[in-house]
């Protein structure tokens, strides 16, 4: 009579943990407003319709374009988010993850967009969650996005041509839940935080030569994480990392240059009662 009653618990028990993973995946398909500034008193809107299309709206300094309520259709067939960086003026680079599960790019180069309004660079993959962008010089890019292997990939732009190529990934391996959160505090300096499947929270950076702690490791640093890390940076060799927990407080950490604050593995709670970003 024993076994069949510990069947149903370890049966229970894995179909929690397939619930939770489920509305993790759900959560980073949700869309989001995407906006990012290039300039003085200038914004871009970018968000996915319930037609899976991509609509873009600007504010120009004076007035929205194309009107304050109306948007510009820019076509596709996505899922969750676009992710936009600007690396200069009157510049934008858009990637989105479509239906299909591969990448799409697409960009303005102060002029038009590019391939055409409508259309995409097809970049390949088979990803979950959003991509990633961040750019750490002019004609610089970085993209990061998870695999449906929970796997996160790593692709960039050198101003002249896509690294490894313009389908293919550096495989950055993990195992990961949701989307990753990258920053930048300087030239040729990257900080990717993403939590595991086993809820901590993983680090790992290049530091202009290499991936530290190496190109498929990660730096644990302790936790029981809902949702996604968020982090910023307001200066160069310091970080600012906000997580929120299980128990739905918000969670910091903070790197000062020489060492982790509190510690490598510890957080400063904030208090609250939070969904999880």
């Amino acid at each position: 009579m024993k076994t069949p009653f510990l069947t149903l618990i370890l049966s229970a028990t894995a179909l929690m943990a397939a619930l939770q993973l489920s509305v993790a995946q759900q959560k980073a398909t949700i869309p989001q407003i995407k906006a990012v500034a290039w300039g003085s008193n200038r914004l871009d809107i970018f968000v996915v319709g319930t037609n899976r299309q991509l609509y873009h709206k600007a504010w120009d300094g004076s007035a929205w374009q194309p009107s304050l309520t109306g948007y510009e259709a820019q076509g596709g067939s996505f899922l969750g988010s676009p992710e936009v960086v600007a690396w200069g003026a009157n510049r934008l680079d858009i990637f989105v993850v479509g239906t299909d599960r591969q990448l799409y790019h697409k960009a303005w180069d102060g002029n038009t967009w590019r391939p055409s309004l409508t259309d995409y660079e097809a970049q390949g993959g088979d990803f979950l969650g959003q991509p990633r962008a961040v750019a750490w010089g002019p004609n610089r890019l970085d993209i990061f996005v998870v695999g449906t292997d929970k796997q996160l990939y790593h692709k960039a732009w050198d101003g002249s041509t896509w690294h490894p190529s313009l389908t293919g990934y550096e495989d950055q391996g993990g195992a990961i839940l949701g989307s990753p959160k990258v920053v930048t505090w300087g030239p040729k300096r990257l900080d990717i935080f993403v939590v595991g499947t086993d809820r901590q929270l993983y680090h790992k950076a290049w530091d202009g030569n290499t991936w530290r702690p190496s190109l498929t490791g990660y730096e644990a640093q302790g936790g029981t994480i809902l949702g996604q890390p968020r982090a910023v940076a307001w200066g160069a060799n310091r970080l600012d990392v906000f997580v929120v927990g299980t128990d739905k407080q918000l969670y910091h950490k903070a790197w000062d240059g020489s060492t982790w604050r509190p510690s490598l593995t510890d957080y400063e709670v904030l208090g609250g009662d939070f969904p999880g970003f």
